[in-house]
């Protein structure tokens, strides 16, 4: 008998703009309650015996996706300095193996095996791994238990042996300074907010110097080199705002100097070519313009615009080379590449065609060249690595990432459609089928969605989606508002006050493709991760008979009591994005769609909840906490089953293998839920 676990309730009452509040399960946050991590545990169990059933075809789709692996692989090698640096995986190992080359036929220097270092460890990840100049020394920082707090190391890349030096307490972003001795680090606060920068002089045996601090809890600190390696870039960042301070990179001890002070709701970034610095800014023009000024004379009234701002392409990158910038841009939801030669000012765009495609940059760690690497891949495309001469226009393909198990691209098909919202906007949907398809309405289909701080969901292949395609399924993106899929007002539409705009986009591309034939509510899935998991709680509530199964991965579900607990990583940092719940305005808002605010006594789909025990980003108690009420509150009998990672973070298991028996796992469950009946837990 599968006994459902019952979360105790043990009264807590919220009091906030004259309103009183129970909340029955606001113990789960402490986990040395004597009753969290048993329910915890409880709940795991539970769902291992509610899938019990599906063990045999879960193994079958990690056969299946294992199949399609290429086990032992290398990355294009990218050169920098004297030398080729790639990463390669071994059969059988969870993690890459980082080397490099004088050349291709030179005998392999391994840089650093993840292997041997995640030894002994449940999780391993790597936040930079960053070559000093001169090519002699790595600096790496490492975490083991997915909290996302690292330990800095440096190694002399001559002799193998790792420096005494090391840092606690680093977060992801880091540079080397021209000298290949001085090196720039961030820290966290209480919040694991990035507030601080440090200097660190290797060997030097002296404490390490206080560079920056950024006091205002809204913003993130960060450093990196430009790829002409003359500066280094101090950003301090907010959702909305931004300033930028630079360093030559050859004089690490000296003052970083302001490009132009912070103001409310303008972002500017900054990227190095010859003797400009190019800003891309909002200033004046929302999705992004272009200005450029000299390197001599920075100050903003020598700003001279570049690329105007256009409402229908937004500009999301620049890349600076010695005779040639590249600007990533996005328009009708797709990347373009604009090329630029400084010298004589000739333009042009790289051109792709298919309907629905992702785009994104390569390391391109040389200045000195007129070669561009990007990767480009589609729904039915695997990953692909280009080297594009930006001079000879020719792009020379450097690999197609092999997928094996007999995948065949031309076995299958994606098409672009569009669903009407609400309010009459047009919403993009991007789709990808086997061939033989046919809208009659009794295909099972899986619908994804994110929709939050203007991510983009580009559409790029998985081979894991292949199990599922093969099986019948439609695979579905919605690109609704609150993404930056279509530009930066499309983000802005879907965000503070207007956030509702992204649960009911999603709703209106689940009803077009019910609508059209492609799927149908008995046979829908849909999924969603941390603030996609927000977006599934909420269409849940909304529309609970529209979905079959609904799959939310670390979902951000107790939006009103994290957003009012400033001590929690995240919280003052997302208020530009979610709104200030100590607001009124803001605090009705957010409550009248949080989905742990909003479950009621009615039916629910089947649930599959995962968490991560030591998620900083979602606590583990907010899945915990909304599978605590749904239970107490529903009135159906679909299973609804938790699986929280006891040993891992925001992103779930680091090891390659083991991310493929989540997949596996969550594919499982979807299935069959689908062709299962009601199931009572009782």
């Amino acid at each position: 008998m599968k006994i459902q676990p019952k979360a105790p309730k043990i009264p807590h009452v919220r009091s906030v703009h004259g309103e009183a509040v129970q909340d029955d399960w606001f113990y789960l946050r402490d986990r040395e309650n004597p009753g969290t991590i048993p329910y915890l545990v409880a709940e795991n169990q539970y769902t291992e015996a509610v899938t019990e059933g599906s063990r045999a075809l879960e193994q079958e789709l990690y056969d299946e996706m294992v199949a399609r692996l290429q086990e032992s692989d290398e990355s294009v090698p990218c050169r920098r300095g004297d030398w080729f640096y790639y990463s390669r995986t071994e059969k059988g190992k969870q993690y890459p193996i980082l080397c490099r080359k004088r050349s291709s036929t030179a005998p392999e220097q391994v840089i650093l095996d993840c292997n041997r270092l995640a030894e002994g460890h449940p999780y391993f990840a790597i936040a930079f791994d960053l070559v000093s100049p001169d090519g002699k020394t790595l600096a790496f920082a490492v975490n083991t238990d997915g909290a996302e707090v690292y330990t800095l190391r440096f190694k002399n890349l001559g002799s193998g042996e790792i420096h005494p030096d090391s840092v606690e307490g680093v977060y992801y972003s880091a540079a080397w300074a021209a000298d290949s001795r001085t090196f720039f680090y961030t820290t966290l606060d209480d919040t694991k907010r990035p507030w601080r920068l440090w200097r660190h002089t290797l060997g030097a045996g002296t404490p390490d110097v206080l560079v920056f601090e950024e006091p205002d809890a809204r913003f993130n600190v960060s450093i990196e080199r430009t790829r002409s390696g003359q500066f280094l870039l101090l950003g301090v960042d907010s959702h909305t705002t931004s300033e930028i301070r630079y360093l030559e990179a050859d004089k690490p001890a000296g003052e970083f100097r302001l490009m132009s002070p912070r103001r409310q709701n303008v972002e500017y970034y900054v990227e190095h070519q010859g003797e400009n610095f190019y800003i891309r800014t909002n200033e004046n023009g929302r999705n992004f313009r272009l200005l450029r000024t000299p390197v001599s004379k920075p100050a903003v009234e020598n700003w001279r615009e570049v690329l105007t701002h256009r409402m229908d392409v937004s500009l999301e990158r620049v890349d600076g080379f010695a005779n040639h910038l590249v600007v990533t841009q996005r328009a009708n939801g797709l990347k373009q590449l604009h090329i630029t030669d400084t010298a004589t000012g000739a333009q042009h765009f790289v051109e792709f065609d298919e309907p629905a495609y992702a785009l994104s940059s390569e390391p391109n760690e040389e200045y000195e060249t007129s070669e561009f690497r990007f990767a480009y891949s589609s729904l039915v495309t695997p990953r692909s690595v280009f080297d594009y001469d930006m001079k000879s226009r020719h792009r020379q393909l450097k690999k197609r990432f092999a997928v094996h198990g007999g995948y065949d691209l031309n076995n299958y098909a994606s098409e672009r459609i569009v669903a009407t919202a609400a309010d009459g906007t047009q919403i993009p949907v991007s789709l990808v089928y086997r061939k033989g398809f046919e809208r009659h309405g009794g295909n099972p289909a899986y619908l994804y969605g994110y929709g939050s701080y203007g991510i983009t969901t580009d559409a790029a292949f998985s081979q894991e989606r292949v199990s599922l395609l093969d099986r019948g399924f439609v695979f579905a993106i919605a690109h609704i508002r609150g993404s930056g899929d279509l530009g930066r007002y499309w983000y802005e539409a879907g965000k503070l006050l207007h956030k509702k705009n992204t649960f009911t986009d999603f709703i209106a591309c689940a009803d077009h493709l019910i609508a059209e034939g492609y799927a149908s509510a008995e046979k829908l899935a849909i999924a969603g991760g941390s603030a996609g998991g927000l977006l599934m709680g909420a269409v849940t509530n909304l529309r609970p008979e529209l979905f079959r199964v609904v799959v939310a991965h670390v979902p951000f579900v107790d939006v009103v009591n994290t957003m009012l607990d400033e001590t929690l990583p995240l919280t003052v940092t997302e208020y530009e994005e979610w709104g200030n719940p100590n607001e009124a305005a803001y605090y009705e808002y957010i409550r009248s769609y949080a989905p742990y605010e909003n479950v009621e006594a009615r039916a629910y789909p089947n649930l599959l909840v995962t968490a991560g025990l030591n998620d900083p980003r979602v606590p583990y108690w907010e899945p915990a906490k909304w599978v605590a009420k749904l239970r107490d509150r529903r009135t159906d009998a679909n299973v609804i089953a938790l699986k929280t990672n006891m040993g891992a973070g925001h992103a779930g298991p680091s090891g390659r293998y083991e991310k493929l028996k989540e997949k596996a796992f969550e594919y499982a469950f979807v299935i069959s839920r689908m062709n299962a009946g009601a199931e009572t837990g009782d």
